[in-house]
């Protein structure tokens, strides 16, 4: 149960995340990365060092009470995370993140059906993530890619996307959120269009899942990717999550223990479920610790989450208008808290050289989202990304600094 929005004290949420404390060059850190990777509340590093202290064991493999124990956090952490997206947990397969689990769906459903003339519909804005596996598989198999382009806000171009769903195509890919340009994406009405003409889903939630409420089973989608350390998680833990008609349908992708239920040397039956996609020893700590990170934001409500952030991301914007020659990248109408930018004569990476002299953490590069800049015709820009965990306070300090080294580089 959710505190009520009024009730909550956004300083003392934010006094939960020990390394926001710290100074970085003898200032107060300002960290703007969190599209990169989010902070950690004190209860999340408490639950993993908790683990590692009281209950290290391997899971299923022990009837001791430490393989028991940890066998019930561990599926503990399935269960959480299955009731937080609206999902059954025997659909939720436990991985490293999203880039394991968008190559999960490419190599173990794409691969063994593909083939010459079918197209791999994917979006202008997506991540390396969802566009290298992709190429891959259709290089393995014939396919080819097939891109949907952005309308100048840095929206999806709809009704060019509806058209290029034609009967050649066989999968959209498609980010729920963009990491570069902060739009959010219509994925329930895509997802609707594409299964109205037999086209299989697979939305990449990296961005989605910690900025907002996502709810799996209304977004109607066939697979879902999330990763736990944007969503206040241990790094190496995310979620693919699948049909599952699709989890029946598709062979293992990886072999080892842990996946089967009888090997012999003339043949081996498989584990049932998400378990046969689940071979060796997982990160069992990080599952504990995402487990206490979506007991967290669930306790925050994901819907204040998004309020806090708006509110956060509607100062910005506002406040770098302020600032001559910057240029903001994504003005859609629904985008969330993430602001790419550039300033005339100045290159990304020295204006996040000289922030991060003043304290601030901000992204400079491409993003991994190469084509999409291409597109912007840019080399580079900086990102700044808010969290729920930042302040009004915090944005006017950046643009000071902002404003400082601005001057120091002419």
């Amino acid at each position: 149960m959710s505190m009520d929005a009024a009730a909550i004290d956004w300083a003392s949420v934010r006094a939960d995340f020990p390394l926001l404390t710290r100074q970085v060059h003898g200032k107060p850190l300002i960290y703007f990365d969190s599209a990169n990777t989010g902070q950690k509340p004190a209860c999340v590093i408490s639950a993993t060092d908790d683990f590692y202290r009281h209950h290290n064991a391997n899971v299923s493999r022990a009837v001791h009470a430490l393989g028991s124990e940890a066998t019930e956090a561990y599926e503990g952490a399935r269960s959480k995370l299955a009731r937080f997206f609206n999902v059954r947990s025997d659909e939720l397969i436990l991985c490293s993140g999203t880039t394991f689990a968008i190559n999960l769906v490419a190599y173990s459903w794409a691969l063994p059906r593909l083939q010459p003339g079918d197209r791999i519909l994917v979006t202008r804005m997506e991540h390396h993530a969802n566009i290298v596996p992709w190429q891959l598989i259709a290089q393995r198999t014939g396919a080819t890619l097939k891109v949907a382009e952005l309308l100048p806000d840095g929206a999806l171009d709809l009704p060019a996307l509806y058209a290029a769903m034609t009967p050649d195509v066989k999968v959209l890919a498609l980010a729920h959120t963009s990491n570069v340009l902060g739009t959010v994406n219509p994925v329930a009405h895509l997802c609707k269009e594409a299964r109205k003409r037999g086209i299989i889903t697979l939305i990449d939630g990296s961005q989605a899942a910690p900025h907002m409420p996502v709810d799996i089973t209304a977004l109607d989608c066939d697979f879902y990717a999330i990763t736990g350390h944007k969503m206040c998680g241990p790094t190496g833990t995310g979620a693919l999550w699948a049909r599952r008609e699709h989890i029946d349908a598709m062979p293992p992708f990886l072999g080892g223990g842990e996946m089967i239920k009888e090997v012999r040397f003339d043949g081996t039956v498989f584990n049932e479920g998400p378990h046969k996609f689940e071979a060796g020893t997982p990160n069992i700590a990080g599952f504990v610790g995402l487990g206490a990170a979506v007991d967290y934001l669930s306790q925050l409500g994901m819907a204040h989450i998004e309020a806090r952030e708006q509110a956060l991301l509607a100062h910005l914007t506002e406040a770098l208008h302020g600032i001559d020659g910057l240029h903001i990248f994504g003005r859609a109408p629904r985008k969330a808290a993430v602001v790419s930018f550039a300033i005339d004569g100045t290159h990304s990476h020295d204006l996040a050289t000289l922030l991060d002299l003043e304290g601030v953490a901000v992204r400079s590069g491409q993003h991994c989202a190469h084509p999409l800049l291409q597109w912007l015709g840019v080399g580079t820009t900086c990102r700044a990304s808010l969290a729920f965990y930042n302040t009004h306070e915090e944005i006017d300090a950046f643009i000071v600094a902002l404003h400082k080294v601005r001057k120091l580089l002419g």
